[in-house]
């Protein structure tokens, strides 16, 4: 009722002296009855939300912490990057960038970025890092480089995934393996159709230099491309800690040469992998599931190692923190669509020298967390059930293992006559 008495009682009465000044004296009357009317609805508001029975000694509760918290820049050189990265790919943050604000003042560190070319030595590198000049050489190496994600292609097969196969077999490999290769081609590695479903395998190489004492194998090494057709090589010194940039090229590749595949198993050359278990598993599972599907031996609450005479080894100048649960780096089993995600969203996460922690990060940043999967076997299996063969018909991957032994047991795995309880 109020509300429509005020209505009704703005309307002006005015005389033939103010007919001049009509409109501005009708714009203020307007201004006068909203702000009435807005004071009046507020006051209903409270009216009607009051309640009597509330508790009167009930009070105001008012956060004791912070709700938000300045960022405190790291001390150690990886988290501090991958701080810069966060930043810059900040949405709020970068659409205030990109509007051109000039009054937007970045501090010294977001400007601190080191050379125009990534795949430059940074120089920031050593004055940066209290212990570099102690670091062991391949740690130096990956550092100076970090930054560098592109790199020449040697070896490719575009038309690899023409057929858009159900199941992509991604194999990690060193020039030398040849052996490994073929035993893999020979047994799990089986392109074509399996099982009715459409298989494809790859093996992923980096390249050698000459202070690495290995062979010059290039000869051996094209006919193996020209006859197989499975090879990817990139122009990169495959080392250990490369690993990641292994891992980054592939996803790279696969987004223009085979975006369409439905799963990739990816693992190493020496492990086992029950291609038939793997075929099953993926027919029953739903389709719900199979959208953000990554499972394998996932490792939960760890963290670097310090031990500088471990392989694993990090130091505390280069990375702070935990790790994010990752599925160990000897294999596992991910969706096509997923892998699309992977290589958008690595983008955003620094390089970081092992390849599955790494993994795990970009998982992370997608809000995902890997799942755990009793038939993935990266530290191997226990000694006594090693020549049994009703061991492997249940597991999906067991690491590690000869090429001797991945030809014994892929000839038990196939046997018709096998019964296993």
């Amino acid at each position: 009722m109020s509300l429509l008495v005020i209505f009704f009682t703005c309307g002006p009465s005015v005389g033939a002296e103010g007919v001049a000044n009509m409109p501005v004296f009708r714009r203020k009357v307007s201004v006068l009855c909203v702000t009435i009317t807005l004071n009046v609805f507020l006051c209903l508001l409270v009216v009607l939300s009051w309640n009597p029975k509330r508790d009167r000694s009930e009070k105001i509760r008012i956060p004791s912490k912070k709700f938000w918290r300045q960022q405190v820049l790291s001390k150690s050189f990886w988290n501090r990057e991958q701080q810069r990265l966060d930043f810059f790919y900040n949405p709020v943050l970068n659409s205030v960038l990109s509007g051109g604000d000039s009054l937007v003042e970045l501090p010294d560190w977001l400007n601190d970025t080191g050379p125009l070319d990534p795949c430059e030595p940074d120089p920031r590198v050593p004055a940066q890092i209290s212990d570099y000049n102690s670091l062991p050489q391949r740690f130096q190496d990956f550092l100076l480089h970090m930054r560098c994600r592109t790199y020449p292609m040697l070896i490719n097969q575009p038309h690899l995934c023409d057929e858009k196969p159900f199941l992509l077999l991604v194999v990690k490999s060193l020039i030398p393996h040849f052996d490994r290769r073929q035993a893999i081609r020979e047994t799990w590695g089986r392109a074509g159709v399996v099982a009715n479903q459409t298989v494809a395998t790859i093996f992923l190489l980096g390249n050698t230099l000459s202070s690495d004492n290995f062979p010059d194998l290039l000869g051996m090494l094209n006919h193996e491309a020209a006859l197989h057709k499975d090879l990817l090589q990139w122009d990169y010194r495959d080392t250990f800690f490369n690993l990641t940039v292994k891992e980054v090229l592939f996803l790279e590749w696969f987004s223009q040469n085979c975006p369409h595949a439905q799963f990739i198993l990816k693992g190493d050359d020496d492990v086992f992998v029950n291609t038939l278990r793997i075929i099953e598993l993926l027919q029953n599972i739903s389709q719900s599931r199979a959208k953000d599907l990554f499972i394998g031996d996932v490792i939960s609450n760890a963290g670097p190692h310090r031990n500088r005479k471990l392989k694993y080894f990090i130091p505390e100048s280069v990375f702070a923190g935990q790790y994010p649960p990752y599925a160990g780096g000897g294999g596992y089993l991910y969706t096509g669509e997923l892998a699309l995600q992977l290589y958008n969203v690595s983008q955003q996460v620094v390089l970081y020298p092992i390849d599955d922690v790494y993994t795990g990060m970009c998982l992370k940043k997608l809000g995902l967390v890997p799942e755990k999967h009793s038939g993935f076997r990266t530290f191997g299996i226990e000694k006594k059930y090693r020549d049994n063969p009703c061991a492997y018909r249940s597991l999906m991957l067991v690491h590690s293992l000869t090429p001797q032994e991945m030809l014994r047991i892929w000839h038990w795995i196939i046997h018709p006559e096998l019964h296993c309880q």
